[in-house]
C-alpha cells in the first residue's frame, strides 16, 4: 500500500493571496472594470432659522414652548396652568371617610372611663404580690396601640425588676391598625421585655384569653405565658373566620376557633371558669415559690 496525499493536487490549486482590484484592471467575469469609488460625503451644517429643508417641503422654525393664553390647535382650548395638588397640601391632615381617630379616642374614653385598651399596675392576689394587666374590649376592640404596647412593657419590667409574678388578661382584636406599623412593632417590644422576665430572670407569667382574643396580642404575649389559661367558649385566633374564609377561599368550621377545640390540639393550657381562676392562680404561684407576705 503507498502513501498517497488525497488532498494535495487540490492544495496547489488553492490561492489564497490576491491583490486587490484596482482602477483599470479587467474583469473578465463581470466584463466591466471595478471603479472604486469614495463613498459620498457631504458635510453639512445643522440647520439654522431660515434654511429650506426641501426634505420637509418647509423650513423649520424654533418654537417657544406653550404660554398661559397659547392656542393648542391639537386640544382646541388654550392650555392653563393650574396646581393640582394645591388645595390638598393646604390641609393639615388627609380626611378619612370615617370620624377622625384622635375624636374615636376621645369618644372611647368618655364612653368607657379609661383612656387606654388597658390597665395595669401591682397588687395582691390572696395576700400574693403581683403586677398584672387587663385589657378592655370596649375601647376600641382591645387593640393595641402605641400607648397599650408602652404600658405592658412598663408593667413587664416593673415586674422583672421586683421580682413579682405577673398576669396578663387578655381580650383584643389585635394590631390597632390606625396607627400602621408603630402598632405592629408592639409585639416585638412586649415580646423582647418577657424574654428578659422569664429567661433571664427566671421569673412567672401567667397568659388568661378572654374571648375575644385574636391577630397581633394572639401572635405575641398571648402565647408567651408559662402557664396559658383559656377561659370557656373564649374565640381565639390569629386571623378571624370571615378573614380566612375571604381571603383562602374555603370554609371554616363552625366553632373550631373556640377554647374547647383548641385545647385538644395544646393550643394552650387548662380551660378554667372566671369564678375559679383566682383560687386556681393562686395555687400556681405557690406551686412556683411565690407566697402570702404573711406567711412565714
Amino acid at each position: 500500500m503507498e502513501e498517497e496525499d488525497l488532498f494535495g493536487e487540490f492544495e496547489e490549486e488553492i490561492v489564497f493571496e490576491e491583490e486587490p482590484y484596482k482602477e483599470g484592471d479587467k474583469q473578465e467575469e463581470l466584463g466591466d472594470p471595478i471603479e472604486e469609488e469614495e463613498p459620498y460625503i457631504e458635510e453639512e451644517e445643522p440647520y439654522k432659522e431660515g434654511d429650506k429643508q426641501e426634505e420637509l417641503g418647509d423650513p423649520m422654525e424654533e418654537e417657544e414652548p406653550y404660554k398661559e393664553g397659547d392656542k393648542q390647535e391639537e386640544l382646541g382650548d388654550p392650555m392653563e396652568e393650574e396646581d393640582l395638588f394645591g388645595e390638598f397640601e393646604e390641609e393639615e391632615e388627609i380626611v378619612f371617610e370615617e370620624e377622625p381617630y384622635k375624636d374615636r379616642l376621645a369618644f372611647y374614653q368618655k364612653e368607657t372611663g379609661l383612656t387606654e385598651a388597658i390597665q395595669t399596675g401591682t397588687g395582691e392576689l390572696n395576700g400574693i404580690p403581683v403586677a398584672i394587666g387587663v385589657m378592655d374590649f370596649r375601647f376600641i376592640g382591645g387593640s393595641m396601640g402605641a400607648v397599650v404596647g408602652e404600658k405592658i412593657t412598663r408593667l413587664i419590667e416593673s415586674a422583672t425588676n421586683q421580682f413579682l409574678p405577673l398576669i396578663i388578661v387578655c381580650a383584643s382584636g389585635g394590631a390597632r391598625m390606625q396607627e400602621g406599623s408603630v402598632s405592629l412593632i408592639q409585639m416585638a417590644k412586649i415580646s423582647c421585655a418577657l424574654y428578659d422576665y422569664q429567661v433571664n430572670k427566671k421569673l412567672f407569667y401567667i397568659s388568661i384569653l378572654a374571648s375575644p382574643t385574636t391577630g397581633g396580642v394572639t401572635a405575641s404575649f398571648g402565647s408567651l405565658g408559662d402557664i396559658i389559661i383559656a377561659e370557656p367558649d373564649a374565640y381565639i385566633a390569629f386571623a378571624g373566620k370571615r378573614v380566612i374564609e375571604q381571603t383562602l377561599n374555603i370554609t371554616v368550621p363552625e366553632g373550631s376557633q373556640e377554647a374547647e377545640p383548641l385545647f385538644e390540639k395544646g393550643i394552650f393550657d387548662p380551660i378554667i371558669p372566671r369564678n375559679f381562676l383566682k383560687h386556681v392562680i393562686t395555687e400556681l404561684f405557690q406551686f412556683h415559690g411565690f407566697f402570702p407576705l404573711n406567711q412565714k
